[in-house]
C-alpha cells in the first residue's frame, strides 16, 4: 500500500476521490439490489443446496445450459407446489382457528372454572380484568381476514418474486465457477481466506436449511398430525406454527403443544392430554435431539444465544430471508475476525534499525584504533 505521506497532494486527493466514488457506488448498488434481496437470498440458498445434485446432472448431460434448466425446473416443481398448498391451507385454517378460539373464550364458564380450581381463580380473575380475551381474539380474526385479503392482492408480487428467484438460480448454477473466480478476483482477502469465507457461508446455509428447517418441518408435521388425531381444531395451522417456532433457537414446538395439553386437561380429557404430553415430550422433542446433531453437527458453530439473535434479528431486519441472512452475516463476520486475528498474530515484529558496523572497513585502509 502506498505511503500517503510521501505522495503529492494531488495524488492523495485523486485517491480519496476514487475511494469516495467507490463507497457511493457500493451504497447505490446496495439500494438497487435491496428490492430483490429475498429473490437473491433464496436463489443463493437453493444454489448451495442443489449444487451436488446439479453437478451430477451436468456430468450426465454435458451441457451447462441444459443441466441448469433441468435442475431449476425440478426445484421449481419440488418447492413451488408445496408452498402454494401450504399458503392456501394456512390462510384458511388461521381464520378458522381464530374464530374457534373466539367462540371457546366467549362460551367459557369462568365462575365454574374458579369453583373447580380455586388456586387458579386469582390468576384467572386478574387476566379477565386486565385483558379482554374475547375482544383480543376477535381483533385477531379481523386481522387474519385482512391478511388473507392482502395476501391475495400481493399474489402477483409473490409470483414475480418466485419467478425471479428461479431465474437467478439458473445463472447461479450455470455460472458458478466463473462467479467464484470473479469473487476471488474482487476480494481484498487472499485466495485461501476467500475460500474459507465462502466455505463458512456454505456450511451455515447447509446447517440452517438442511438441519434446522428440515428438523423443524418434521416436528411441525408430527405435532400437526397429533392435533388432527386428537380432534383439535386447525391442525395444519398449528403444525405450521410449531414448525416455525422450532426454527427459532430457545423456543420450540412446546410453546404450542404444552398449552394445548393444559387445555385438554382443564376440559377433562385427561387421556388426550397425557397422549399429547408424551408425544410432544418424547417424540417431537426426541426428533430434535436425534436428527439435529446428525444433520447439523458442528457446521453452524454458533452459540445458542448468538444463533437466536441472528435468526430473530435477521427476520425483523430482512423479513423471511433474514432467517438465513442473519446467522450467515454473523458467521461470516466471526470468520473475518478470525482472519484478522491470525494476520495480526502472524505479523512479524518490527525489525530494529540497521546497526552500525563498529569494525573498520578493510577497504578504507585505515588501521584499527588501539584506544
Amino acid at each position: 500500500m502506498p505511503d500517503l505521506k510521501q505522495m503529492p497532494d494531488m495524488k492523495q486527493m485523486r485517491l480519496l476521490g476514487i475511494v469516495s466514488a467507490t463507497a457511493i457506488g457500493l451504497y447505490v448498488c446496495y439500494l438497487l439490489a435491496l428490492p430483490f434481496l429475498p429473490a437473491l437470498t433464496w436463489a443463493l440458498v437453493l444454489a448451495i443446496i442443489l449444487y451436488p445434485a446439479h453437478r451430477r446432472v451436468g456430468e450426465r448431460l454435458r451441457n451447462q445450459n441444459l443441466a441448469a434448466l433441468v435442475s431449476v425446473s425440478v426445484a421449481a416443481i419440488a418447492v413451488g407446489l408445496p408452498l402454494i398448498f401450504v399458503a392456501q391451507q394456512l390462510v384458511r385454517e388461521a381464520v378458522n382457528g381464530a374464530t374457534y378460539l373466539e367462540e371457546v373464550i366467549r362460551g367459557w364458564n369462568a365462575d365454574g372454572f374458579m369453583s373447580n380450581y380455586p388456586r387458579l381463580s386469582a390468576v384467572a380473575q386478574w387476566i379477565e380484568n386486565q385483558v379482554d380475551p374475547a375482544g383480543t381474539v376477535a381483533a385477531l380474526v379481523q386481522w387474519l381476514t385482512g391478511q388473507s385479503t392482502s395476501l391475495l392482492r400481493g399474489s402477483i408480487n409473490q409470483a414475480v418474486m418466485f419467478v425471479l428467484t428461479f431465474y437467478l438460480l439458473f445463472y447461479f448454477l450455470r455460472d458458478r465457477e466463473p462467479a467464484l473466480r470473479g469473487i476471488e478476483g474482487l476480494s481484498p482477502l487472499r485466495a485461501p481466506e476467500t475460500a474459507y469465507i465462502l466455505s463458512r457461508l456454505a456450511e451455515t446455509v447447509h446447517a440452517i436449511l438442511i438441519g434446522t428447517v428440515f428438523v423443524a418441518a418434521v416436528q411441525g408435521t408430527l405435532g400437526g398430525l397429533m392435533f388432527w388425531w386428537l380432534g383439535l381444531p386447525t391442525p395444519v395451522f398449528w403444525g405450521l406454527v410449531m414448525g416455525l417456532l422450532a426454527i427459532v433457537p430457545v423456543l420450540g414446538a412446546f410453546v404450542i403443544w404444552v398449552p394445548a395439553a393444559i387445555y385438554l386437561a382443564l376440559e377433562g380429557a385427561w387421556a388426550s392430554a397425557a397422549i399429547l404430553t408424551i408425544w410432544g415430550g418424547v417424540i417431537v422433542a426426541g426428533i430434535d435431539n436425534l436428527l439435529y446433531p446428525m444433520l447439523v453437527g458442528s457446521r453452524l458453530r454458533l452459540h445458542t444465544v448468538v444463533a437466536f439473535i441472528g435468526a430473530v434479528g435477521g427476520i425483523v431486519l430482512f423479513g423471511a430471508s433474514g432467517l438465513v441472512l442473519g446467522p450467515a452475516v454473523i458467521a461470516v463476520t466471526i470468520s473475518l475476525i478470525d482472519i484478522l486475528k491470525k494476520r495480526l498474530n502472524d505479523q512479524p515484529e518490527a525489525e530494529p534499525g540497521p546497526r552500525r558496523d563498529t569494525k573498520p572497513s578493510r577497504q578504507s585502509g585505515a588501521a584499527p584504533s588501539r584506544e
